[in-house]
């Protein structure tokens, strides 16, 4: 992949979109940020006895953060870093104009009957509405409006582009 200067990798927990985008980061010699977004915490918060109520705030997106340098530490890649909450596709698209980057790199959500009925709607929105092209990593068929393999194979990657 030719081209890319900023890379923004969608962490939802994907370890294969991470190892790609770190993979091109090395490779291309691109600007990396890594997104993780949590959703907005909605209701009562009961935090009797717990040690660290800030971790329990942000569903443990802190500790995922440290996790992700650790893992670009290894591969030798420099990231930036950014733990957002809120709508999770606004969020993506907010950060990726934001750090003006030239793809989206984000793991497709493991699919079960259910969410394959009623579709991938985070990777969708994303797609519709990003600045830039995005690479879905482990990206069933069916995300792309297009119909599986006869053995349901899923797609290593796919590339996508609004408009």
């Amino acid at each position: 992949m030719k081209g890319y200067r900023k890379v923004l990798i969608a962490f939802n927990g994907s370890k294969e979109a991470l190892k790609n985008g770190l993979e091109l980061a090395r490779d291309e010699k691109c600007w990396i940020t890594v997104v993780k977004v949590v959703p907005p915490y909605e209701g009562d918060l009961d935090l009797t006895g717990v040690k660290d109520p800030a971790s329990v705030l942000d569903s443990g997106g802190r500790k995922i953060i440290a996790e992700i340098k650790a893992a670009a530490t290894a591969e030798g890649a420099l990231i930036k870093t950014r733990l957002e909450q809120g709508n999770i596709p606004e969020k993506i698209i907010e950060a990726a104009e934001e750090e003006k980057c030239d793809i989206i790199i984000m793991g497709a959500p493991k699919q079960n009957r259910l969410k394959r009925l009623f579709g991938c709607n985070v990777v969708e929105e994303v797609i519709s509405k990003a600045p830039c092209p995005v690479l879905v990593v482990g990206a069933p068929r069916a995300c792309a409006g297009e119909t599986e393999t006869s053995a349901g194979r899923r797609k290593e990657s796919e590339v996508y582009s609004a408009g």
